[in-house]
C-alpha cells in the first residue's frame, strides 16, 4: 500500500468512527438505516449530526433493532436507493437472517463493522467472532489494518459492490476500540473527490421502476434454487479483480493504492505471521526488531477475506520455511481458526509448501504486544530447525 497522497488530500486527526461517519457524509447515501451497538455507536452518532445539520440529504431511519435496521437497508436498496449501516457483534448477530437475503437478492448493501467479541460471557472489546460468523453469508468483507485504510475502504466498497459483475453487499471491517476509536491522522479527500469517484447509482431492477416490474426474493423451487446460488457464487468470485480495479483507481486517484494482500518484508522472508486487521501493525514492529538482528522474518495481511484470496496467497508464501496464521476468532471446530483453515487449505497443493501452525489471540480485547509476535516467530524458526511443529494449534497466552 502507497503512502503517497494526492494534491487535494488535506490531513486531519480523527479516531477510526468519525473516519467512517465523514466517508458516509461524503458518499451521502440515499438511505442509512440504524440502531447503534458499541463500539459502532459513534458512527451513527456523528452520521445523524450530518443529517441534522442538513450536510447530506440522506433519509435517517431509526428503527427498532439490527434486524429491522438491515431490512430496512435491504428495502431501500431493491427499490434502487443507496443504502448502508454500520454495527457490531450481537447488532451484526441479530441480523444475521438478513444478511443472507441482502446477498440472494444482489443488493449492494454497504455495512460498517466495528468488530467486537460475541457473547457470553459479556464482552464490548475486539475479536472478530462477528465478522467471521458471519464469512459465509454471501458478503465481501474487506479488513482495515488503520484509520487511514478504512476510510479508504468504504469508498471502494461502494464503487465494488456496485459494479454490475457484482452487485453484492460489502463489510469493511475495523477493529473496535482499538481503530474505531483511536485517532490517527490520515489523508481525507474532498467531497468533490470523494462523490466523482463513486459516482451515481442507478439500481438494474427497482422495484420503484413501475414501466418494468419486476420481483426479489421469491420462492424458488429445487428446480431453480441452486441456479441462483450458482449465479452468486460465480458474482463473488469475479468480485476479486474488480476489488484489483477499484484498488488501483483509488491509487491512481488519491496515492494510496490497494490490493487483496499487503505484505511487509516478505519477499526474502524464512518464516511469517499471516494476520488481518490492526495487529498487523504490532507485527511490523516485531519485524523491523528481529529484521535489525538479521532475522529473515516477515508478514502478510489479507485485506480481502471473502472472497479468499487464495492464488494470491500462494504466490506470496511460495518462498517461506514456516508460517503462523494468527486469528482473533475461534471457529471452534477443534482444528483452528477459521483464517488459518482457509491459508492451510490455500497451501495445500503447493509442491513445496510451507509448516504452517495457528494460533488464536486476543480474545475480547486481550493485548497483543510486539513481545507476542516475537515469540510466535522464534517458534517458527525453530519449526524450521526441527521440521516439525509440536502444537498445531493452541490459544496464545491463556
Amino acid at each position: 500500500m502507497a503512502d503517497n497522497t494526492a494534491s487535494k488530500t488535506k490531513n486531519s486527526a480523527l479516531t477510526g468512527n468519525s473516519a467512517m461517519a465523514l466517508a458516509m457524509k461524503q458518499i451521502d447515501p440515499d438511505v442509512c438505516a440504524v440502531y447503534p451497538i458499541t463500539p459502532s455507536t459513534t458512527v451513527i452518532e456523528e452520521f445523524s449530526s450530518y443529517v441534522a445539520d442538513g450536510a447530506v440529504e440522506t433519509e435517517f431511519v431509526t428503527v427498532e433493532s439490527e434486524h429491522s435496521a438491515m431490512s430496512a437497508c435491504i428495502g431501500a436498496s431493491a427499490a434502487g436507493g443507496r443504502a448502508m449501516t454500520a454495527t457490531s457483534s450481537q447488532g451484526l448477530a441479530l441480523m444475521w437472517e438478513m444478511l443472507y437475503i441482502a446477498s440472494g437478492m444482489r443488493l449492494p448493501i454497504i455495512m460498517t463493522t466495528v468488530n467486537r467479541a460475541l457473547a457470553a460471557p459479556i464482552n464490548i472489546h475486539c475479536d472478530h467472532s462477528d465478522s467471521m460468523g458471519a464469512r459465509d453469508s454471501g458478503w465481501i468483507q474487506l479488513y482495515s489494518e488503520t484509520v487511514q485504510e478504512a476510510y479508504d475502504n468504504l469508498f471502494q466498497a461502494v464503487k465494488i459492490a456496485e459494479d454490475e459483475r457484482v452487485l453484492l453487499p460489502v463489510m469493511v471491517c475495523l477493529d473496535g476500540f482499538i481503530t474505531s476509536h483511536a485517532i490517527e491522522v490520515l489523508s481525507l479527500i474532498t467531497d468533490d473527490e470523494a462523490k466523482d469517484f463513486v459516482g451515481d447509482y442507478t439500481a438494474k431492477h427497482p422495484l420503484l421502476d413501475t414501466d418494468n416490474p419486476a420481483s426479489m426474493g421469491a420462492l424458488a423451487l429445487p428446480d431453480t434454487y441452486m441456479d441462483f446460488k450458482h449465479v452468486q457464487s460465480d458474482a463473488i468470485a469475479a468480485s476479486k479483480e474488480v476489488v484489483i480495479e477499484v484498488g488501483k483507481e483509488f491509487g491512481k486517484r488519491f496515492g494510496r493504492e490497494y490490493g487483496l494482500i499487503d505484505t511487509y518484508q516478505l519477499e526474502d522472508a524464512d518464516v511469517a505471521i499471516v494476520i488481518l486487521n490492526s495487529a498487523a501493525g504490532t507485527t511490523r514492529v516485531a519485524i523491523d526488531e528481529l529484521r535489525a538482528k538479521g532475522l529473515k522474518v516477515g508478514l502478510l495481511k489479507p485485506r480481502l477475506f471473502r472472497p479468499f484470496p487464495h492464488a494470491e496467497m500462494v504466490e506470496a508464501l511460495k518462498g517461506v520455511k514456516a508460517v503462523c496464521v494468527l486469528d482473533r476468532a475461534d471457529s471452534f471446530s477443534g482444528f483452528g481458526g477459521p483464517l488459518f483453515n482457509e491459508v492451510r487449505s490455500a497451501l495445500y497443493d503447493m509442491e513445496d509448501r510451507p509448516k504452517i501452525m495457528g494460533r488464536i489471540y486476543g480474545l475480547g480485547g486481550k493485548d497483543y504486544t510486539t513481545e507476542n509476535a516475537v515469540a510466535i516467530y522464534e517458534a517458527l524458526f525453530d519449526v524450521v530447525k526441527t521440521g516439525k511443529i509440536d502444537t498445531l494449534n493452541d490459544y496464545m497466552g491463556s
